[in-house]
C-alpha cells in the first residue's frame, strides 16, 4: 500500500497545501481516503512529516501536515529518481515514435501530413 509514488505526491502536494484534509489529498492524488491515511502515518513514522493541530473556521480540529527537513530531502530525492524515470520512458517513446515514422515514411503514408 506504501510506494514511491504516493509517497512523492504526498510530499509534493503537502509542501505547498500542508493544510489539505485527508479527503481533499486522496481526490487530488486520485487515491482512496485510507490509502493517503495509511502512507501519511508510515511518513510521520518515517520523520519526514510532522502534524500540527488547529482549529479552523468551522470550529473542528484540523491539521496541518508539515515536511521536516528529512521530509525535504527525501522529497528531493525522489524527485530526481521521477525525473530520472520519466527521462528513460521519454527516450523509449522517441526511439519508437521515430521507427513508426520511418516505417510510415517507406511505406509512403506520411506524404500528406505536414509537421
Amino acid at each position: 500500500m506504501f510506494d514511491d509514488n504516493t509517497s512523492y505526491g504526498l510530499l509534493k502536494t503537502l509542501e505547498d497545501n500542508p493544510s489539505l484534509s485527508q479527503r481533499d489529498l486522496a481526490k487530488r492524488l486520485g487515491i482512496s481516503l485510507g490509502k493517503v491515511n495509511f502512507c501519511l502515518n508510515a511518513l510521520i513514522e518515517k520523520g519526514c512529516l510532522k502534524v500540527n493541530n488547529f482549529r479552523n473556521s468551522d470550529n473542528k480540529l484540523a491539521y496541518a501536515y508539515l515536511l521536516t527537513p528529512r521530509g525535504v530531502e527525501q522529497k528531493a530525492r525522489m524527485t530526481v529518481e521521477f525525473l530520472q524515470v520519466k527521462l528513460q520512458e521519454y527516450e523509449q517513446l522517441r526511439a519508437e515514435i521515430n521507427e513508426l515514422k520511418r516505417e510510415a515514411e517507406q511505406q509512403g503514408l506520411l506524404e500528406n501530413i505536414h509537421e
